[in-house]
Protein backbone atom coordinates (compact mmCIF):
# COMPACT_ATOMS: atom_id res chain seq x y z
CA UNK A 1 0.00 0.00 0.00
CA UNK A 2 1.08 3.53 -0.80
CA UNK A 3 2.31 5.57 2.31
CA UNK A 4 0.37 8.28 0.65
CA UNK A 5 -2.47 6.84 2.40
CA UNK A 6 -5.11 6.92 0.09
CA UNK A 7 -8.05 7.51 2.12
CA UNK A 8 -7.17 11.11 2.76
CA UNK A 9 -6.85 12.21 -0.82
CA UNK A 10 -9.72 13.02 -3.04
CA UNK A 11 -10.52 10.42 -4.77
CA UNK A 12 -9.41 10.37 -8.66
CA UNK A 13 -12.45 11.04 -11.24
CA UNK A 14 -12.15 8.06 -13.02
CA UNK A 15 -12.35 5.87 -9.94
CA UNK A 16 -15.13 8.29 -8.98
CA UNK A 17 -17.12 7.18 -12.66
CA UNK A 18 -16.55 3.80 -12.12
CA UNK A 19 -18.42 4.41 -8.75
CA UNK A 20 -20.73 6.27 -10.06
CA UNK A 21 -21.59 3.66 -13.55
CA UNK A 22 -21.45 0.77 -10.50
CA UNK A 23 -24.14 2.75 -8.81
CA UNK A 24 -26.47 4.05 -11.68
CA UNK A 25 -26.97 0.59 -13.04
CA UNK A 26 -30.74 -0.37 -13.27
CA UNK A 27 -30.69 -3.63 -10.70
CA UNK A 28 -33.49 -3.71 -9.11
CA UNK A 29 -34.70 -6.87 -6.87
CA UNK A 30 -34.76 -9.61 -8.95
CA UNK A 31 -32.90 -8.34 -11.67
CA UNK A 32 -29.58 -7.50 -11.24
CA UNK A 33 -27.66 -8.23 -14.03
CA UNK A 34 -27.50 -4.68 -14.69
CA UNK A 35 -24.97 -3.95 -12.54
CA UNK A 36 -23.27 -7.49 -12.36
CA UNK A 37 -23.29 -8.43 -16.37
CA UNK A 38 -23.55 -4.71 -17.62
CA UNK A 39 -20.95 -3.09 -15.14
CA UNK A 40 -19.22 -5.40 -12.98
CA UNK A 41 -18.17 -7.96 -15.10
CA UNK A 42 -16.60 -5.96 -17.67
CA UNK A 43 -14.60 -3.70 -15.16
CA UNK A 44 -13.81 -7.11 -13.35
CA UNK A 45 -12.34 -8.51 -16.79
CA UNK A 46 -10.03 -5.46 -17.29
CA UNK A 47 -7.82 -6.03 -14.66
CA UNK A 48 -8.65 -10.16 -13.36
CA UNK A 49 -5.54 -12.40 -14.42
CA UNK A 50 -6.87 -15.63 -16.28
CA UNK A 51 -6.50 -17.99 -13.40
CA UNK A 52 -9.60 -16.21 -11.75
CA UNK A 53 -13.07 -17.99 -12.09
CA UNK A 54 -16.50 -16.39 -12.15
CA UNK A 55 -19.14 -18.75 -10.34
CA UNK A 56 -23.01 -18.03 -11.75
CA UNK A 57 -26.67 -19.18 -10.78
CA UNK A 58 -29.90 -20.23 -11.73
CA UNK A 59 -32.39 -18.53 -9.83
CA UNK A 60 -30.35 -15.06 -9.59
CA UNK A 61 -28.23 -12.75 -11.72
CA UNK A 62 -25.32 -12.50 -8.42
CA UNK A 63 -21.89 -13.55 -9.35
CA UNK A 64 -18.69 -14.76 -7.59
CA UNK A 65 -14.98 -13.53 -9.27
CA UNK A 66 -12.41 -16.30 -7.01
CA UNK A 67 -9.24 -15.91 -7.15
CA UNK A 68 -7.93 -19.70 -6.81
CA UNK A 69 -11.41 -21.80 -8.45
CA UNK A 70 -11.45 -25.43 -7.45
CA UNK A 71 -8.55 -24.64 -4.17
CA UNK A 72 -10.87 -26.05 -2.09
CA UNK A 73 -7.78 -26.76 0.42
CA UNK A 74 -7.13 -22.94 0.71
CA UNK A 75 -8.51 -20.44 3.24
CA UNK A 76 -11.52 -18.72 1.69
CA UNK A 77 -13.08 -14.92 2.51
CA UNK A 78 -15.94 -14.04 0.94
CA UNK A 79 -15.80 -10.16 0.10
CA UNK A 80 -20.00 -9.68 -0.22
CA UNK A 81 -21.64 -6.50 -1.60
CA UNK A 82 -25.31 -6.79 -2.75
CA UNK A 83 -26.26 -5.35 -6.17
CA UNK A 84 -30.28 -5.64 -5.81
CA UNK A 85 -31.68 -2.03 -5.45
CA UNK A 86 -35.13 -1.17 -3.29
CA UNK A 87 -37.88 -0.19 -6.10
CA UNK A 88 -41.76 0.98 -6.44
CA UNK A 89 -43.82 -1.81 -8.66
CA UNK A 90 -46.82 -1.37 -10.63
CA UNK A 91 -50.10 -2.36 -8.34
CA UNK A 92 -52.79 -1.15 -10.57
CA UNK A 93 -53.67 0.67 -13.76
CA UNK A 94 -56.81 2.71 -12.97
CA UNK A 95 -59.28 4.21 -15.33
CA UNK A 96 -58.31 7.97 -15.12
CA UNK A 97 -55.03 7.44 -16.07
CA UNK A 98 -53.27 7.02 -12.53
CA UNK A 99 -50.73 3.87 -12.01
CA UNK A 100 -50.93 2.69 -8.72
CA UNK A 101 -47.34 1.72 -7.10
CA UNK A 102 -46.56 0.59 -3.74
CA UNK A 103 -43.64 2.27 -1.61
CA UNK A 104 -41.65 -0.97 -1.12
CA UNK A 105 -38.71 0.37 1.41
CA UNK A 106 -39.74 3.61 0.67
CA UNK A 107 -40.64 6.02 3.21
CA UNK A 108 -43.69 7.60 0.95
CA UNK A 109 -43.21 11.15 1.65
CA UNK A 110 -39.93 11.26 0.18
CA UNK A 111 -40.75 9.82 -2.78
CA UNK A 112 -43.34 12.99 -3.99
CA UNK A 113 -42.24 15.00 -7.01
CA UNK A 114 -39.19 12.71 -7.96
CA UNK A 115 -38.36 11.40 -11.70
CA UNK A 116 -38.53 7.70 -11.92
CA UNK A 117 -37.61 5.17 -14.81
CA UNK A 118 -40.38 2.53 -15.68
CA UNK A 119 -38.92 -0.68 -16.46
CA UNK A 120 -41.68 -2.99 -18.43
CA UNK A 121 -41.40 -6.32 -19.49
CA UNK A 122 -43.07 -6.43 -23.40
CA UNK A 123 -46.38 -8.10 -22.65
CA UNK A 124 -46.14 -9.56 -26.61
CA UNK A 125 -42.18 -10.53 -26.22
CA UNK A 126 -41.32 -12.01 -22.70
CA UNK A 127 -37.91 -11.16 -22.03
CA UNK A 128 -37.46 -7.61 -23.82
CA UNK A 129 -37.53 -4.78 -21.32
CA UNK A 130 -38.91 -1.26 -22.38
CA UNK A 131 -37.60 2.07 -19.98
CA UNK A 132 -40.60 4.43 -19.93
CA UNK A 133 -38.98 7.83 -18.40
CA UNK A 134 -40.47 11.23 -17.96
CA UNK A 135 -42.70 10.53 -14.98
CA UNK A 136 -42.88 11.89 -11.55
CA UNK A 137 -44.40 10.32 -8.20
CA UNK A 138 -47.33 11.95 -6.67
CA UNK A 139 -50.10 11.41 -3.76
CA UNK A 140 -52.32 14.14 -3.83
CA UNK A 141 -52.34 16.17 -7.05
CA UNK A 142 -51.87 19.65 -5.29
CA UNK A 143 -51.93 21.12 -1.47
CA UNK A 144 -55.06 21.97 -2.10
CA UNK A 145 -56.80 18.34 -2.47
CA UNK A 146 -55.36 18.12 0.61
CA UNK A 147 -56.68 17.73 3.90
CA UNK A 148 -56.48 19.78 7.14
CA UNK A 149 -54.40 17.31 8.74
CA UNK A 150 -51.87 16.84 5.67
CA UNK A 151 -51.60 20.45 5.65
CA UNK A 152 -50.65 21.39 9.18
CA UNK A 153 -47.89 17.98 9.34
CA UNK A 154 -49.60 16.27 11.48
CA UNK A 155 -50.79 13.56 8.89
CA UNK A 156 -48.14 12.32 6.64
CA UNK A 157 -48.55 10.30 3.67
CA UNK A 158 -49.30 6.78 3.00
CA UNK A 159 -48.41 3.89 0.94
CA UNK A 160 -51.98 3.54 -0.46
CA UNK A 161 -51.98 7.17 -1.73
CA UNK A 162 -48.78 7.26 -4.29
CA UNK A 163 -49.17 6.71 -8.27
CA UNK A 164 -46.97 7.37 -11.08
CA UNK A 165 -47.73 10.57 -13.08
CA UNK A 166 -47.07 9.62 -16.79
CA UNK A 167 -49.13 12.93 -18.15
CA UNK A 168 -51.72 11.08 -19.85
CA UNK A 169 -54.88 12.83 -20.95
CA UNK A 170 -57.72 12.39 -23.54
CA UNK A 171 -59.68 9.39 -24.05
CA UNK A 172 -59.74 5.87 -22.86
CA UNK A 173 -56.52 6.65 -20.48
CA UNK A 174 -56.29 3.15 -19.22
CA UNK A 175 -56.44 2.20 -22.86
CA UNK A 176 -53.27 4.16 -23.00
CA UNK A 177 -51.57 2.72 -20.83
CA UNK A 178 -52.36 -0.63 -21.56
CA UNK A 179 -51.32 -0.10 -25.25
CA UNK A 180 -47.86 0.78 -23.76
CA UNK A 181 -47.59 -2.90 -22.30
CA UNK A 182 -47.46 -1.59 -18.69
CA UNK A 183 -48.55 -4.17 -16.31
CA UNK A 184 -48.74 -5.03 -12.53
CA UNK A 185 -45.67 -5.83 -11.39
CA UNK A 186 -43.49 -3.66 -13.55
CA UNK A 187 -40.69 -2.05 -11.88
CA UNK A 188 -40.31 1.66 -11.07
CA UNK A 189 -36.50 3.38 -9.74
CA UNK A 190 -35.67 6.78 -8.95
CA UNK A 191 -33.60 8.47 -11.09
CA UNK A 192 -30.63 10.53 -10.00
CA UNK A 193 -27.24 9.14 -10.58
CA UNK A 194 -24.77 10.20 -7.75
CA UNK A 195 -22.49 13.75 -8.42
CA UNK A 196 -19.94 15.46 -6.29
CA UNK A 197 -21.91 17.30 -3.62
CA UNK A 198 -21.10 20.64 -2.17
CA UNK A 199 -18.66 19.86 0.42
CA UNK A 200 -15.22 17.96 0.14
CA UNK A 201 -14.58 14.74 -0.34
CA UNK A 202 -19.01 14.05 -0.74
CA UNK A 203 -21.34 12.84 -2.91
CA UNK A 204 -24.89 12.29 -2.80
CA UNK A 205 -27.46 11.05 -5.17
CA UNK A 206 -29.82 7.58 -5.51
CA UNK A 207 -28.84 4.11 -4.17
CA UNK A 208 -25.35 4.13 -2.90
CA UNK A 209 -27.27 1.27 -0.96
CA UNK A 210 -26.07 -1.12 -1.73
CA UNK A 211 -24.27 -0.63 -5.49
CA UNK A 212 -21.56 1.16 -3.45
CA UNK A 213 -20.71 -2.08 -1.31
CA UNK A 214 -19.96 -3.86 -4.89
CA UNK A 215 -17.51 -0.71 -5.83
CA UNK A 216 -15.57 -1.80 -2.75
CA UNK A 217 -15.15 -5.36 -3.08
CA UNK A 218 -14.72 -4.66 -6.75
CA UNK A 219 -11.88 -2.25 -5.98
CA UNK A 220 -10.67 -4.71 -3.31
CA UNK A 221 -10.03 -7.11 -6.40
CA UNK A 222 -8.42 -4.87 -8.48
CA UNK A 223 -5.84 -4.13 -5.51
CA UNK A 224 -5.47 -8.29 -5.23
CA UNK A 225 -5.09 -8.48 -8.51
CA UNK A 226 -1.75 -6.12 -8.43
CA UNK A 227 -0.12 -8.32 -5.67
CA UNK A 228 2.00 -11.34 -6.29
CA UNK A 229 -0.55 -14.82 -5.98
CA UNK A 230 -1.83 -15.13 -2.43
CA UNK A 231 -0.53 -18.64 -1.50
CA UNK A 232 -2.48 -19.15 1.49
CA UNK A 233 -5.82 -16.98 1.24
CA UNK A 234 -8.60 -17.55 -1.72
CA UNK A 235 -10.38 -14.33 -2.12
CA UNK A 236 -14.15 -14.34 -3.47
CA UNK A 237 -15.48 -11.32 -4.67
CA UNK A 238 -19.40 -11.56 -4.32
CA UNK A 239 -22.28 -9.36 -5.43
CA UNK A 240 -25.27 -10.52 -4.14
CA UNK A 241 -29.13 -10.57 -5.06
CA UNK A 242 -32.17 -10.37 -3.11
CA UNK A 243 -30.49 -8.90 0.14
CA UNK A 244 -33.40 -5.92 -0.13
CA UNK A 245 -36.06 -8.37 1.05
CA UNK A 246 -34.23 -10.70 3.32
CA UNK A 247 -30.48 -11.17 1.52
CA UNK A 248 -31.63 -14.76 -0.11
CA UNK A 249 -28.82 -14.31 -2.30
CA UNK A 250 -25.65 -14.29 -0.07
CA UNK A 251 -27.27 -17.38 1.58
CA UNK A 252 -26.79 -19.14 -1.82
CA UNK A 253 -23.71 -17.93 -2.45
CA UNK A 254 -22.64 -18.99 1.08
CA UNK A 255 -24.11 -22.55 0.92
CA UNK A 256 -23.07 -23.11 -2.36
CA UNK A 257 -19.34 -21.99 -1.65
CA UNK A 258 -19.21 -22.25 1.75
CA UNK A 259 -16.60 -19.70 2.60
CA UNK A 260 -14.24 -19.89 5.68
CA UNK A 261 -14.86 -16.05 6.23
CA UNK A 262 -17.12 -13.67 5.08
CA UNK A 263 -16.85 -9.80 5.27
CA UNK A 264 -20.06 -8.05 4.07
CA UNK A 265 -19.44 -4.58 2.56
CA UNK A 266 -22.56 -2.25 3.02
CA UNK A 267 -23.95 1.21 3.65
CA UNK A 268 -24.07 2.19 7.49
CA UNK A 269 -25.71 5.34 9.03
CA UNK A 270 -24.48 8.70 10.24
CA UNK A 271 -25.87 8.57 12.96
CA UNK A 272 -24.60 11.77 14.54
CA UNK A 273 -26.00 13.63 11.91
CA UNK A 274 -29.35 11.90 11.82
CA UNK A 275 -32.22 14.21 13.63
CA UNK A 276 -34.76 13.52 16.55
CA UNK A 277 -32.72 10.27 17.40
CA UNK A 278 -30.01 11.80 20.31
CA UNK A 279 -32.43 9.81 23.08
CA UNK A 280 -31.98 6.56 21.30
CA UNK A 281 -28.05 6.99 22.24
CA UNK A 282 -26.37 5.20 19.59
CA UNK A 283 -22.89 4.49 18.69
CA UNK A 284 -21.93 8.20 17.46
CA UNK A 285 -21.00 7.03 13.85
CA UNK A 286 -20.10 9.72 11.70
CA UNK A 287 -19.69 10.59 7.99
CA UNK A 288 -16.00 11.25 6.93
CA UNK A 289 -14.27 9.73 10.19
CA UNK A 290 -13.64 6.57 8.71
CA UNK A 291 -14.67 2.75 7.99
CA UNK A 292 -16.96 1.14 10.30
CA UNK A 293 -16.88 -2.19 11.84
CA UNK A 294 -19.97 -4.07 13.03
CA UNK A 295 -20.13 -5.77 16.72
CA UNK A 296 -22.49 -8.15 18.14
CA UNK A 297 -24.78 -10.24 16.56
CA UNK A 298 -23.30 -13.28 14.96
CA UNK A 299 -19.98 -11.16 14.17
CA UNK A 300 -16.72 -13.27 15.12
CA UNK A 301 -14.48 -11.26 16.99
CA UNK A 302 -11.48 -13.11 16.12
CA UNK A 303 -11.88 -11.40 12.42
CA UNK A 304 -12.97 -8.34 13.52
CA UNK A 305 -9.27 -8.78 15.56
CA UNK A 306 -7.75 -8.57 12.35
CA UNK A 307 -9.77 -5.62 10.94
CA UNK A 308 -8.71 -3.92 13.83
CA UNK A 309 -5.07 -4.62 14.00
CA UNK A 310 -4.79 -3.76 9.91
CA UNK A 311 -6.48 -0.08 10.48
CA UNK A 312 -4.11 0.44 13.25
CA UNK A 313 -1.01 -0.71 11.66
CA UNK A 314 -2.10 1.53 8.18
CA UNK A 315 -3.36 4.18 10.50
CA UNK A 316 -6.94 3.64 8.88
CA UNK A 317 -9.63 5.52 10.48
CA UNK A 318 -12.24 3.44 11.68
CA UNK A 319 -15.27 3.43 13.56
CA UNK A 320 -17.11 0.47 15.78
CA UNK A 321 -20.77 0.20 14.99
CA UNK A 322 -22.95 -2.04 17.96
CA UNK A 323 -25.60 -4.96 16.27
CA UNK A 324 -27.90 -6.70 18.00
CA UNK A 325 -29.17 -9.89 17.37
CA UNK A 326 -28.70 -9.48 13.46
CA UNK A 327 -25.86 -7.19 11.22
CA UNK A 328 -29.17 -6.52 9.05
CA UNK A 329 -26.52 -7.09 6.00
CA UNK A 330 -25.15 -10.29 4.01
CA UNK A 331 -22.78 -10.68 6.81
CA UNK A 332 -25.68 -12.96 8.17
CA UNK A 333 -24.96 -14.88 4.95
CA UNK A 334 -23.02 -18.03 6.45
CA UNK A 335 -25.58 -18.68 9.78
CA UNK A 336 -28.52 -18.24 7.59
CA UNK A 337 -27.07 -20.99 5.23
CA UNK A 338 -26.04 -23.01 8.09
CA UNK A 339 -22.25 -22.66 7.35
CA UNK A 340 -19.55 -22.51 9.54
CA UNK A 341 -17.72 -19.77 8.88
CA UNK A 342 -16.14 -16.07 10.79
CA UNK A 343 -18.25 -12.97 9.84
CA UNK A 344 -18.27 -9.75 10.19
CA UNK A 345 -19.39 -6.40 8.28
CA UNK A 346 -17.37 -3.45 7.26
CA UNK A 347 -19.29 0.12 6.35
CA UNK A 348 -19.40 3.78 5.68
CA UNK A 349 -21.83 6.39 7.47
CA UNK A 350 -24.26 7.70 4.79
CA UNK A 351 -27.25 10.10 5.51
CA UNK A 352 -30.61 10.11 4.23
CA UNK A 353 -30.70 6.06 3.28
CA UNK A 354 -33.65 4.74 0.99
CA UNK A 355 -34.44 8.58 -0.28
CA UNK A 356 -32.90 10.13 -3.69
CA UNK A 357 -30.29 12.04 -2.00
CA UNK A 358 -28.69 9.61 -0.29
CA UNK A 359 -24.74 10.99 0.19
CA UNK A 360 -21.75 9.83 1.73
CA UNK A 361 -17.95 10.59 1.46
CA UNK A 362 -15.57 9.00 -0.64
CA UNK A 363 -12.77 8.87 2.08
CA UNK A 364 -14.84 6.73 4.50
CA UNK A 365 -15.06 4.28 1.12
CA UNK A 366 -11.84 4.72 0.59
CA UNK A 367 -10.48 3.50 3.82
CA UNK A 368 -12.73 0.07 3.47
CA UNK A 369 -11.20 -0.75 0.42
CA UNK A 370 -7.70 -0.38 1.78
CA UNK A 371 -8.48 -1.96 5.24
CA UNK A 372 -10.11 -5.10 3.75
CA UNK A 373 -7.27 -5.41 1.24
CA UNK A 374 -4.71 -4.99 4.45
CA UNK A 375 -6.58 -7.23 6.38
CA UNK A 376 -6.61 -9.96 3.71
CA UNK A 377 -2.81 -9.38 3.31
CA UNK A 378 -2.32 -10.08 6.76
CA UNK A 379 -3.91 -13.01 6.50
CA UNK A 380 -1.45 -14.48 4.08
CA UNK A 381 1.40 -14.03 6.85
CA UNK A 382 -0.27 -17.03 8.98
CA UNK A 383 0.76 -20.59 9.15
CA UNK A 384 -2.64 -22.09 9.21
CA UNK A 385 -5.68 -19.79 9.20
CA UNK A 386 -8.16 -22.35 9.56
CA UNK A 387 -5.96 -24.02 12.35
CA UNK A 388 -5.95 -20.43 14.16
CA UNK A 389 -9.35 -19.34 13.97
CA UNK A 390 -10.78 -22.60 15.37
CA UNK A 391 -8.39 -22.23 17.99
CA UNK A 392 -8.43 -18.59 18.52
CA UNK A 393 -11.84 -17.51 20.01
CA UNK A 394 -11.08 -14.97 22.98
CA UNK A 395 -11.71 -16.22 26.50
CA UNK A 396 -13.22 -13.71 28.68
CA UNK A 397 -12.23 -15.83 31.98
CA UNK A 398 -8.43 -15.29 30.95
CA UNK A 399 -9.06 -11.24 31.02
CA UNK A 400 -6.57 -9.26 33.27
CA UNK A 401 -8.55 -7.09 35.58
CA UNK A 402 -8.18 -3.44 34.98
CA UNK A 403 -7.70 -1.18 37.89
CA UNK A 404 -8.37 2.55 37.78
CA UNK A 405 -6.02 5.30 37.32
CA UNK A 406 -6.10 8.85 37.28
CA UNK A 407 -5.77 10.88 34.17
CA UNK A 408 -2.74 13.03 34.75
CA UNK A 409 -4.53 16.00 34.21
CA UNK A 410 -7.04 15.14 37.68
CA UNK A 411 -3.85 14.67 39.84
CA UNK A 412 -3.95 16.76 43.32
CA UNK A 413 -1.57 19.68 42.88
Amino acid sequence: MSKSKPWTKSMPESQFKVMRDIIAAPSPVGLESAMTDGVLNPYIKKFAPKSWGMHRFQGNAGVVWDTHPGKDDMFTVMIVGHADKIRMQVRKIAPDGKIWINSDAFLPCTLIGHEVTLYSDDPKKPGNYRAIKGGTIEAMGAIHFSTPAQRSGDKGITPKQLYLELQIHGADKAGQIEALGIRAGDTILLDRPIKRAFSPDTFYGAYLDNGLGCFVAAEVAKLVAGVTAMKKVRCQFAFASHEEIGRFGSRVMAGELKPNAIIAVDVNHDYVAAPGIGDRNMAPLEMGKGFTVSTGAIVTEHLNQYIKKAALKHDVPMQLDVCGNDTGTDGMAGVLASVDCAATSIGFPIRNMHTISECGNTSDVLAAIHVIFETIRSMEQVKDLSVQFKNSHPRLDKAVELKHKKAKSLKSR
